[in-house]
């Protein structure tokens, strides 16, 4: 008998005020594996990720048939609710997480207090932890970085910072949402190889939002192309250059590459599916 996913969603539809749709009827379920969502800015593909998380605004409205992280149902939760879901059950990485950390607090302390919030241990034991973390994600002198403040160290060090905080609770899936954007090649591939060996040595569920479809194409399980708030394509990773819908053709041609340059990129029609 297969593994039921980590995450379901089914028909999930955000709706803002004013009637505007930014996710209309997306559809996908999660196992352990890592899933790409790419699209352009305003596709949908972050709002589905917050959505999932109970992240967006107020004054949002989100409907489903169903949506559930590891079986439970995380429509209509109360605050209590989601305070059992997040950290616990799903963790995200945002963009650039150097601002997602308290910045006048150790970067040591900010991963103690996430290690005692879901654990039951000793100052010493999740102080222990802690250093133990830091060094799963590659960081080479931990005890250092433990003393630092978040504007004290750089921004491939503070995505691993944030990795090594979200990891803490044990979550069943993490997202991480344009890790990597902020970064240079080499700090990103660094990230995303650690991301890679922790998702699948602890079995997790990994969910990547990108602009950059040649790295979800060589990172990723599989990949679910947004376009206008709707999943127009599903694909395997390494068959993302084998797609058949216009538009994710049109992202694909307007992708820089090296192996065939051109004195100018496509550029995709807002209005139409494809390139122009």
């Amino acid at each position: 008998m297969s593994a039921p996913p980590v995450v379901e969603a089914a028909n999930l539809r955000v709706v803002f005020p004013g009637g505007l749709q930014a996710v209309r009827g997306v559809s996908f379920a999660l196992g352990r594996e890592r899933l790409g969502i790419v699209g352009e800015s305003g596709s949908g593909k972050s709002t589905v990720c917050r959505a999932l998380l109970g992240l967006v605004p107020a004054s949002a409205r989100i409907e489903a048939e169903r949506l559930s992280i590891g079986g439970r149902s995380v429509l209509g939760l109360t605050p209590r609710g989601w305070r059992d879901i997040r950290g616990k059950r799903a963790g995200m990485i945002l963009q650039d997480a150097r601002y997602s950390l308290n910045p006048v607090l150790r970067v040591g302390t900010q991963i103690e207090e996430t290690f005692r919030a879901h654990h039951r241990i000793s100052r010493a034991e999740a102080r222990r932890r802690t250093l133990a973390s830091l060094e799963a994600v590659r960081i080479d002198d931990p005890e250092s970085v433990y003393r630092r403040y978040p504007h004290e160290i750089s921004g491939g060090m503070g995505q691993r910072v944030m990795i090594a905080m979200m990891l803490a609770p044990e979550p069943d899936v993490l997202v991480a949402d344009e890790p990597t954007s902020a970064l240079d090649v080499t700090v990103a591939a660094r990230v995303l190889t650690t991301l890679d060996d922790l998702v699948t040595r602890r079995g997790m569920g990994l969910i990547l939002v990108s602009h950059n479809l040649d790295l979800v194409g060589r990172f990723c399980d599989r990949v679910l192309v947004m376009h206008h708030g709707r999943v127009v394509e599903e694909l395997q990773g390494h068959a993302l250059e084998r797609a058949t819908h216009p538009y994710t053709r049109g992202l694909l041609a307007a992708s820089p590459r090296l192996d065939r340059p051109m004195a100018e990129l496509p550029v995709l029609a807002r209005d139409s599916a494809g390139p122009r």
